[in-house]
């Protein structure tokens, strides 16, 4: 569908390596004018789902600075545009959880926030898991806890899990299993 909004200005008002805020001045498709903030993620997301022949999976415990809460989440981090979907998985599941895998399989694709910001997410199966040493960010501090998968999904489905990557992966995979 052709995009029925009118873009009369853009500016960037803040940029880092991270993000980049535009102010926009625009014509809505109903005519009335506007602005528009938009958030431009600089790197994807990039959720994995380690799942080993036992049937368990891995979580990353972090407290999360934005949302002043500690959270639960699968290994998840950024993958830059030099870098693709596959690759970035394969790169943070090797730094966050010291695992490499051998089969891989993109569960899900989706928009985060779509109304603010452009920033997507793909979300990866790992599996044919080997252990390797971790290697965190220089600003993570991370616990990692090892648990049945479907103890991983229940937190989901129950609330214990609320980073968005993990509730979708975890119960888009939930689904899979349960029409498989």
């Amino acid at each position: 569908m052709k995009n029925p909004w009118t873009t009369l200005s853009n500016t960037t008002v803040y940029e880092n390596p991270w993000i980049k805020v535009e102010h926009r001045e625009v014509i809505a498709p109903t005519g009335k004018r506007g602005i528009y903030g938009l958030v431009h993620m600089q790197n994807r997301a990039i959720g994995i789902i380690p799942v080993d022949v036992d049937g368990y999976t891995w979580l990353v415990g972090q407290y999360r600075y934005a949302t002043e809460e500690y959270s639960w989440e699968i290994p998840m981090g950024g993958g830059p545009p030099s870098e693709t979907p596959l690759e970035s998985a394969q790169r943070e599941l090797e730094e966050e959880v010291g695992l490499v895998a051998t089969n891989w399989a993109l569960i899900l694709e989706l928009q985060l926030s779509n109304c603010v910001t452009s920033e997507r997410a793909w979300i990866f199966i790992a599996k044919d898991l080997t252990a390797t040493q971790c290697q965190p960010d220089e600003t993570e501090q991370l616990t990692l806890r090892r648990l049945p998968l479907e103890e991983a999904i229940d937190m989901a489905a129950t609330g214990k899990i609320t980073d968005a990557v993990s509730v979708a992966g975890l119960l888009r995979l939930a689904y899979s299993k349960r029409m498989a």
